[in-house]
């Protein structure tokens, strides 16, 4: 159901449930959040890339699923919902940049993944929406990591619709960053970031990913502390000696070569 691919640095994390449009279910749920934690623990590992096999990225939750899941106990219930925000929480606390490369459906849960990636490069004929109220759920477990994404004005309008939207308007919310053509040029532009990531200093990217967690949302001045041991940290840091040395002597950091 989950996949896991190593090129050159980057592991390739697929979802791979073709036949229902890569739809995640409690099993899908539990290997994805093990793969992140597991690929986020390893050096070697630069950079991932999260996307999908067959005809969509992620098309939410699987409908058998939801069916069991009415079923269940409040108990079970608390800890199923637990265990998918875990999820999406691995990818976003995960210290390699993650990008999403959709194409397809990424609807609800699918559109949530979106949101917990740092990078999302979309084909012009991906589809995203926020699905949940034509089903009668509440986008719950998503909404702290999608509001974050696209802001409440554009959650209000899409939450509360739950329509389907092209991704012109996923990257003028702010979901996705880069459109593209066709799947091709996707993973041109793919390339082209991982290019960009393997050029800077894996201690400094997870750094700076956990800072953007620590100040997200915070007003300015109640983060002054914060980031200046942040600052005072990273300056002491052995990346940076290296690359001020680098830079100094016109040289090449160690991450770079």
């Amino acid at each position: 159901m989950v996949k896991t691919e190593f090129h050159n640095g980057v592991a390739h994390v697929i979802l791979d449930r073709p036949e229902v449009h890569n739809a995640f279910n409690e099993e899908v749920i539990h290997k994805l959040t093990a793969k992140f934690k597991e690929i986020g623990a390893q050096q070697a590992v630069r950079a991932i890339v999260l996307r999908g096999t067959g005809k969509s990225f992620s098309s939410g939750a699987d409908l058998n699923w939801t069916k069991r899941v009415a079923r269940f106990t409040a108990e079970e219930n608390l800890r199923d919902a637990q265990a998918a925000i875990e999820m999406f929480l691995s990818v976003v606390r995960c210290p390699k940049p993650v990008i999403a490369r959709i194409h397809g459906a990424a609807l609800g849960g699918g559109s949530g993944l979106v949101a917990a990636c740092d990078i999302g490069v979309a084909v012009e004929s991906a589809q995203f929406g926020f699905t949940e109220v034509k089903w009668g759920i509440v986008p719950a477990l998503i909404s702290p990591f999608v509001v974050a994404r696209i802001g409440a004005a554009n959650a209000r309008e899409y939450f509360l619709t739950g329509e389907k939207f092209g991704a012109e308007t996923a990257q003028r919310i702010g979901l996705v960053q880069h459109i593209v053509p066709d799947e091709s040029a996707m993973d041109a532009m793919i390339e082209s970031k991982i290019r960009e990531i393997m050029s800077a200093s894996p201690e400094a990217i997870a750094a700076t990913k956990a800072l953007i967690l620590t100040v997200s949302g915070h007003p300015v001045e109640s983060m002054s502390e914060i980031t200046a041991m942040a600052s005072v940290c990273s300056r002491a840091s052995a990346d940076a000696q290296a690359g001020i040395r680098a830079f100094l002597s016109r040289g090449t950091p160690p991450w770079a070569s």
